[in-house]
């Protein structure tokens, strides 16, 4: 087999799986080990997967457009936001990053009080903010909407300026919603841009709520930006049933499923 062939093969094994062994591979192909480890130092230096220990994980899970996502498992969603909501005190600062999830969380945010809430997404301030303005409405919440480039697309800011205004908080928690989680790769996004957006207000807030349902549980994506013992709640629609997921996130996190 010409390693061209090879090659092919491999993208369409990992592709397929999500996450292969060198050992398997080798099987598969009928090849030595040493040969499928070249193989994949040659595919991630042209951005077809992730090398991990003893074996590579699929990076070409690229996220649809926000209008699309914001269409799909929307009641899993909204059961996961009131999960996310529950794990959340009023007076809390929390950082929320931009995504059709967090957009149905700023609805449930809205239920508590004295929250500050610091966010890049146009939908979550507007939400936030649009309830204070409501006739008899409190306002006890602040909302603070992090400056920056323009992202149209998904509605949100980004890029350095973005980044560091985070730095300049301090948050009790960070509410992000990946693209992906897996066990070795942990929590990922498609977009280098929303991934730095997302690994600042990680590093800077005490805990770390992620909102990731069935379709993104053992999925990788381009950009990995908080590993999995980072994580301190793991929110999902449906039991998980991955056991290197669990394993790793026994460790650290609560997993709670709606």
């Amino acid at each position: 087999m010409w390693h061209h062939e090879r090659h092919q093969r491999i993208c369409s094994l990992i592709n397929t799986f999500n996450q292969l062994s060198t050992e398997k591979l080798a099987s598969e192909l009928g090849v030595s080990k040493e040969t499928v480890r070249r193989d994949l130092l040659h595919l991630e230096a042209v951005g077809e997967l992730q090398r991990i220990h003893g074996g590579a994980i699929s990076v070409n899970k690229e996220e649809p457009p926000i209008n699309i996502r914001s269409k799909l498992h929307v009641n899993e969603k909204k059961s996961m936001v009131k999960l996310a909501r529950s794990q959340i005190k009023s007076g809390q600062t929390l950082f929320v990053d931009a995504g059709s999830t967090t957009t149905l969380l700023a609805e449930e945010l809205n239920k508590l009080s004295g929250l500050i809430v610091i966010t890049n997404s146009w939908d979550v301030a507007y939400i936030l903010e649009s309830c204070n303005q409501e006739e008899g409405a409190s306002g006890s919440n602040q909302v603070i909407l992090l400056g920056g480039k323009v992202n149209p697309q998904l509605k949100s800011t980004f890029g350095q300026q973005t980044v560091s205004e985070i730095h300049t908080y301090r948050a009790d928690m960070a509410l992000l919603s990946p693209v992906g989680i897996e066990a070795t790769f942990g929590a990922s996004s498609y977009d280098h841009d929303e991934a730095a957006v997302a690994q600042a207000m990680v590093n800077n807030a005490d805990k770390v709520l992620l909102l990731a349902d069935h379709s993104k549980i053992g999925k990788v994506s381009r950009v990995s930006y908080c590993p999995t013992k980072r994580v301190d709640f793991l929110i999902s629609d449906q039991p998980i049933n991955d056991a290197l997921m669990m394993d790793a996130l026994h460790q650290s996190a609560e997993v709670l499923t709606g």
